[in-house]
């Protein structure tokens, strides 16, 4: 590149701009503007020249020259007041949006901790509601008319106390039955048995089972019949009717002539067994006057009828139990049920808590970004286009002068001049006026 190609490509215009026809004229703020800009880019192409002049194009001595101008374009950006104005209004806007998220935010998170705090109470409550039933599930048989329950106190005391008493009486009427039934109906009575051994035979429900099973499965389920018509007088008992009146009546009939006919039949046996020559036939009428015969009667009928009224009385307690255990169950279900709502509102608590610890951190965000836009509204905008432009004017005014003025070969000319260049690339990109960001704006108060 000879010398006049160099001054041709760097040096600034002075041809004065003579005003072209147009339709409409052009506004004078905008020529003003033009002007001035105009005006600006020689001052810099002027002082690139002057300063080469005196350094003699040193592109080392260009590096320090192009912080000064840096310097020296920040001084002058920071006294436009009106362009840096402009050029901090999109912050000012930012920073104004963010100052409304803010009071969003602050709305959103006290919202949110009304609710931690109303959640708190209703889980407190719930808490208080299953302790208070609690009290309850334990104060319920001992002063269940306190909790309005028609249930008599101690039920589940005399509930237990009757059917440790209904055992061993339904024990003996096994034993009983089984006994008497196999003497009146299968035993053979020998002159060597005593009244006792022929009423209660130790060995009946095995000899039974021997004989057959029929007379096995016999003594074996009788008891069961007994114990059957126990039930059936509590369960007329407990409606009291007179229709039940009467079965009930009936119940006991039975029972009487069924234990009087085992009676008759062991009484008989033995009768014969010892009879003599003249002695009538036994009939009812001398079974009447057997002590034997009464006392087989009394020793079932009578226990029989003891064990209905204690089996009785055991339903009724547990009845009177059963009314305790379903308001406790009732209570315990509702012990339960608050407990699940306890669990799904500490749920909705850790989740409320955890937005509410997201809402913190974005305020937080939110004030640092506002710092930094504050930063940038008290600092100095730099444009780096318009520092561009302006070094551009600077580097050329500095390559003009190595142009015109340096005596030196083509080659060497050349090499300060890309030596320049380079150093005016570097420049950009210390400042950030590279040209792949060319609309980047360098803030200089970061």
């Amino acid at each position: 590149m000879d010398t006049t190609s160099i001054k041709n490509l760097f040096k600034l215009k002075s041809v004065p701009i003579e005003p072209e026809q147009e339709t409409f004229p052009k506004n004078e703020d905008n020529l003003n503007n033009e002007s001035l800009e105009e005006n600006r880019k020689r001052t810099y192409h002027e002082s690139g020249y002057r300063d080469s002049s005196r350094t003699s194009g040193n592109h080392s001595t260009l590096s320090i020259c192009l912080d000064a101008v840096y310097s020296k374009f920040q001084n002058e950006e920071k006294e436009m007041v009106e362009k840096q104005k402009n050029l901090k209004e999109s912050y000012v806007n930012e920073q104004k949006n963010r100052e409304t998220e803010i009071k969003a935010l602050t709305v959103s998170q006290e919202t949110k901790e009304e609710q931690v705090k109303s959640k708190n109470t209703e889980v407190e409550n719930h808490q208080h509601a299953i302790e208070s039933l609690k009290a309850e599930i334990l104060d319920l048989p001992r002063n269940p008319e306190k909790y309005n329950v028609k249930a008599a106190r101690g039920a589940s005391a005399k509930f237990w106390i009757g059917t440790i008493i209904l055992i061993p009486i339904t024990l003996y009427l096994a034993t009983f039955y089984i006994s008497t039934s196999y003497s009146a109906f299968f035993k053979n009575f020998d002159a060597k048995s005593t009244v006792i051994q022929s009423v209660l035979d130790a060995q009946a429900f095995s000899k039974a089972w021997n004989e057959g099973v029929i007379e096995g499965a016999f003594v074996t389920l009788i008891p069961f019949v007994f114990l059957g018509l126990g039930y059936l007088i509590h369960m007329f008992w407990e409606n009291k009717t007179r229709a039940n009146y009467i079965k009930l009546g009936l119940l006991f009939i039975v029972t009487f002539i069924f234990d009087s006919i085992l009676a008759y039949e062991i009484e008989s046996k033995l009768y014969e067994l010892n009879k003599i020559f003249d002695s009538p036939p036994f009939d009812l009428k001398i079974a009447f006057t057997k002590i034997q015969f009464w006392g087989i009667i009394f020793a079932g009928f009578i226990v029989y009828i003891i064990w209905g009224l204690v089996f009785d009385f055991v339903m009724k307690e547990h009845r009177e139990k059963d009314k305790i255990k379903n308001e406790q169950e009732i209570r315990q279900r509702k012990v339960e049920f608050f407990q699940e709502k306890i669990n799904v509102l500490k749920k909705d608590i850790e989740e409320i808590l955890a937005n509410i610890g997201n809402t913190k951190e974005l305020i937080i965000k939110t004030r640092g970004r506002i710092e930094e836009l504050q930063n940038i509204i008290d600092g100095v905008i730099i444009p780096t286009k318009d520092y561009k432009l302006y070094a551009s004017e600077y580097v050329q005014g500095w390559i003009t002068f190595i142009g015109e003025k340096i005596a030196v070969s083509r080659t060497e000319k050349q090499t300060m001049i890309d030596d320049c260049i380079a150093t005016y690339n570097t420049n950009l990109e210390t400042v950030g006026a590279n040209s792949d960001n060319q609309n980047l704006v360098y803030l200089s108060s970061l």
